[in-house]
């Protein structure tokens, strides 16, 4: 069975809406976790709009499972994620405009300033994760630069409104997957993802886990988030 690992900004998000402290992400850690998930993942951007420093540095203490630390590549998070010493750290692109994450990292692209930031954690024993998209080069280049993951970016293929055309992404999906577990890297996957269109990734074997926010939260909001997080992982399975 895939593994899944939920990512709680957007209990952060809710949060900040009124400044206050409810709701609180790390009662949401320990209820995810109970519900089964394999892992928590948040997204500690450089504005701080949703989790902040406390938050990771506190969920650190608490999560028993997995935390999955997604960072942009810059010296500042670096520095805290050798500190708090996450169970992975996910590297993402990151503008400050986007509401969010827009598309994957072009590792080819910025291969000097990936291969020092990977190091740099490699060197304090973090695994590291490369959030790409499902394109043969960025994986080739994920592989050169010893990523132990990649990330598959599947937001076209979440977002695809004609059935050819999720074929083609589901299709490119595949085939980076395939390379990925080739090349000896772990392979998870990423965004967009919700209960309609999860099911059908878990066909390609190699994708050992799913990180999924919005709309296990979104469905929280209406039965709980026991129940999102149960039926979510039954899909999985």
């Amino acid at each position: 069975m895939a593994r899944l690992g939920v990512n709680i900004d957007h209990i952060a998000t809710l949060r900040q809406a009124r400044g206050g402290t409810d709701p609180d992400p790390l009662a949401a850690a320990v209820l995810v976790e109970l519900a089964g998930a394999d892992g928590l993942v948040v997204h500690l951007r450089e504005d701080r709009r949703h989790i902040q420093d406390r938050d990771l540095t506190l969920l650190r203490e608490i999560v028993r499972t997995k935390l999955d630390l997604e960072m942009a590549a810059d010296e500042a998070m670096v520095k805290i994620a050798l500190t708090v010493k996450p169970d992975l750290v996910t590297l993402v692109p990151e503008k400050r405009q986007e509401l969010t994450t827009e598309g994957g990292l072009d590792v080819a692209g910025l291969k000097e300033r990936m291969q020092t930031t990977v190091s740099m954690l490699h060197d304090a024993g973090i695994p590291v994760s490369l959030f790409v998209e499902p394109d043969l080069n960025q994986i080739k280049a994920a592989h050169k630069i010893s990523a132990d993951f990649v990330e598959l970016h599947t937001g076209r293929y979440a977002n695809a409104t004609k059935s050819k055309e999720a074929d083609a992404e589901f299709e490119a999906i595949t085939q980076a997957a395939k390379l990925a577990y080739k090349l000896g890297m772990g392979v998870n996957a990423g965004h967009g993802l919700n209960y309609r269109n999860v099911a059908r990734l878990t066909l390609i074997p190699e994708i050992v886990e799913y990180n999924i926010g919005h709309s296990i939260i979104a469905r929280a909001v209406l039965v709980g988030l026991d129940q999102a997080v149960k039926e979510m992982k039954a899909l999985l399975g």
